[in-house]
């Protein structure tokens, strides 16, 4: 689900199978199981070409869902030639395999084969599943909606008249999430037959076994338990998969569940469980891209059983076909965010045995390796479960404890949102740290990027929303909060790393609702929170000092719902203009809230709120913030025009 920054590569060589070698495949008059075998093994080289390319990917679910993924579309589903509209539907739950599907539907010529080179990128394919690219029926990623979405589309099909076979996978760690288990008693009372759910069990979550986090115990028992007929099967051997199928199609009047036990990683020996999990190692090829080391040895594992297939089957040789990925640029002298806060909460947790860090399943992104080693028995792993957390979390506080609680902060903000409100009615101290805060990274898409988390929790009582800029505010804020105040918070943290191009002061310290100045100018003044949002501020104020003569102060504001009206007053005084930046929906974030704060103190400056207008695109972080106009030469542009319209 994450996606980190990595070191620099060279611009490298990748292969993938062209669209020529899959239609000679499907007109090939193989055996079925052989057809899909093949294919298979194509599909496995195009997704490993496809993220490599991309820079960031979930490669072992790719690999665990394919085989389920290409037997579906080659011999079970109807209609395909017709059109989505017509066909029988297909989609993932859990969409971190988007990558696997489109590789089975551009194999197909169902998608534009040249898409494959646009993963993760503006106007290509989305990191997760998006309803605008053609056979996607539902947008995905954010986990555990799936079956619901299915007795949507069953209901909708029934009132039209219409009967179409539903096919939704499902991760087994996606089971942990609540909305899993309230969609199955009404499917299995309302009859919905044409529905078949897979679950891609390949025992393994995010980073661990999904037995060390939430046990799922005997799901065939537990899906029966609800009413729905289920059946179990290797979900590598397309002849199980076929008999399993096959049987409960013969079943009607009650929807159906196939238990697919595959291997996450399967095609390449290293990255598969058991052998890439062994002991307490975390799993290590669930998000990311693959270095040219792992690159070049995990093909040659996949071009090897591609071509022993097909000499199997008499297709000649394998030919492949070239692309080069575009290289990284180098990154030095960085803010590392979540790394620092990883070291201050270890640090605080060495001198308060009352801190317990619950996760949900992002222990990696949410830094909480160290704390988990050193405080194991203050450490609470709660799975992909982030109601359950939270509420975990305000009864520790009503006992005592001081919980921080952590995930992304688009689930964290959001799913556990009314836990959250009831935590806070309470009246204890919980602090919840989001992850993967705002617009970046760019690539997973827009059910990974956290811009509407400051409108959803602004308004909770006793939280107070902040934001850090630098490594040294990290500390500061962490410390605030757990010793400053009284009240809730919410630490919002943006996990790439970013170079600043200004230092905060070395007296630098937190009073609630002030901000710090961090560049002189007497002309506008500009407000922000966040690394590459103040950064690319200020490279803009120098732009527009060099180039147009304007002066304007970059104001670093960490705190997201709260300003101090006199501070407020001073400064925006003298200025011609207030601009406000936000990492997030422009409704509902700070820079709403300082122009109601302005408004209440009867100031007439006037006030210009840029930020994300619309919803999120998907692309490399370049992309993204240049779509967005909140990249340097964006701002400038927005900021003098403003200017010029106020003069």
């Amino acid at each position: 689900m994450g996606e980190s920054q990595l070191e620099q590569v060279e611009s490298d060589e990748l292969s993938y199978v062209p669209y020529k070698a899959f239609d000679t495949l499907l007109q090939s008059g193989l055996t079925t199981e052989l057809r899909a075998e093949v294919f298979a093994a194509y599909a496995r080289i195009n997704i490993f070409y496809s993220i490599a390319r991309a820079w960031s990917g979930h490669i072992g679910t790719c690999f665990s869902s394919v085989d389920i993924m290409t037997w579906l579309f080659l011999e079970k589903m109807s209609g395909l030639d017709q059109g989505q509209d017509q066909s029988d539907v297909f989609f993932s739950s859990k969409g971190h395999d988007a990558p696997a599907l489109y590789t089975v539907l551009t194999g197909l010529g169902l998608l534009d084969f040249e898409l494959l080179h646009s993963l993760r990128r503006v106007e290509g394919l989305a990191g997760h599943p998006h309803v605008e690219t053609p056979f996607i029926q539902a947008n995905t990623g954010s986990l555990g909606m799936g079956i619901s979405k299915a007795k949507g589309i069953a209901t909708a099909q029934r009132l039209l008249g219409h009967r179409r076979r539903i096919f939704v996978l499902t991760g087994d760690g996606e089971l942990q999430e609540g909305q899993i288990w309230e969609s199955l008693g009404s499917a299995a009372q309302l009859g919905f037959d044409e529905i078949t759910v897979i679950v891609d069990h390949n025992k393994i979550q995010s980073d661990t076994w999904v037995e060390q986090v939430g046990a799922l115990g005997d799901l065939e028992a537990k899906f029966s338990s609800f009413g729905w007929r289920a059946a179990r099967c290797d979900g590598h051997d397309f002849c199980a998969i076929e008999t399993a199928l096959a049987q409960l199609d013969t079943v009607s009047g009650v929807p159906k569940v196939l238990i697919a036990d595959t291997v996450k990683g399967k095609g390449v020996s290293f990255m598969e469980g058991p052998a890439a999990l062994q002991a307490d190692e975390l799993y290590m090829f669930h998000s990311g891209a693959p270095n040219e080391e792992v690159y070049a040895r995990g093909l040659t594992e996949l071009t090897s059983a591609a071509r022993a297939l097909m000499e199997k089957a008499g297709l000649g040789e394998l030919a492949l076909e070239h692309g080069r990925r575009p290289p990284r640029k180098p990154v030095f002298a960085v803010e590392r965010l979540v790394a620092a806060y990883s070291a201050a909460l270890v640090e605080q947790a060495g001198k308060n045995p009352a801190i317990v860090a619950l996760d949900a399943d992002l222990i990696k992104d949410c830094g909480l390796l160290e704390f988990r080693d050193r405080f194991p028995e203050r450490f609470v792993e709660c799975g992909i479960a982030e109601q359950d957390m939270v509420s975990q979390a305000g009864a520790m506080a009503r006992q005592g404890l001081i919980p921080v609680a952590h995930s992304f902060a688009c689930f964290l903000s959001a799913r556990p949102n009314e836990q959250i409100y009831n935590n806070a009615s309470e009246g204890t101290k919980v602090i919840y740290v989001g992850s993967l805060a705002g617009l970046l990274p760019g690539g997973p898409g827009h059910s990974h990027q956290a811009v509407r988390d400051i409108s959803v929790l602004a308004t909770v009582p006793n939280l107070l929303l902040v934001e850090p800029c630098a490594e040294v505010e990290v500390a500061a804020i962490l410390d605030f909060c757990l010793h400053e105040t009284e009240a809730s918070s919410y630490i919002r943290l943006v996990s790439l790393g970013w170079p600043l191009p200004f230092t905060l002061p070395r007296d630098y310290s937190l009073r609630i609702g002030i901000g710090t100045e961090v560049r002189h100018g007497s002309d506008i003044v500009i407000f922000g929170a966040g690394p590459w949002l103040l950064a690319n501020a200020y490279h803009a104020a120098e732009k527009l000092d060099r180039e147009q003569g304007v002066t304007a102060r970059v104001v670093n504001l960490p705190w997201l719902n709260r300003v101090d009206s006199d501070w407020l007053r001073e400064a925006v005084a003298g200025v011609k203009r207030v601009v406000t930046l936000d990492n997030h929906y422009v409704d509902g974030g700070q820079g709403q809230m300082l122009a109601c704060n302005l408004a209440r103190l009867g100031l007439s400056v006037p006030v210009t709120s840029l930020g994300v207008g619309e919803l999120p695109v998907c692309g490399t972080n370049s992309e993204v913030l240049s779509h967005h106009r909140l990249d340097v030469d964006g701002l400038t542009s927005a900021i003098a025009g403003v200017l010029a319209a106020t003069t």
